[in-house]
C-alpha cells in the first residue's frame, strides 16, 4: 500500500519556519514527495508529528488564545 501524502490543500509557506502551514512539510519535501521511497515518506510523517507540536507551541499561536 502506498504512503499517503500529508497534503491538506492549505499550501502557504511560513517564512519563519520554512514549513507549509497546512502539512508542515518543507518545500524540498513537497517537491520530492512523488519520488521518495515509502521508507522516506514514513520518515517525513514521523518528523511531521514533532513539527506539529512545535507549530502549536509557537509564540504567535499563544498570543491568539
Amino acid at each position: 500500500m502506498a504512503v499517503a501524502s500529508p497534503c491538506v490543500d492549505v499550501c502557504r509557506m511560513d517564512p519563519a519556519s520554512g514549513w507549509c502551514e497546512g502539512c508542515l512539510r518543507t518545500i524540498d519535501e513537497i517537491a520530492a514527495w512523488s519520488t521518495l521511497a515509502d521508507e522516506a515518506k514514513l520518515a517525513v510523517w514521523a518528523e511531521l508529528e514533532r513539527r506539529r507540536l512545535a507549530w502549536q507551541a509557537r509564540p504567535e499561536k499563544q498570543e491568539s488564545r
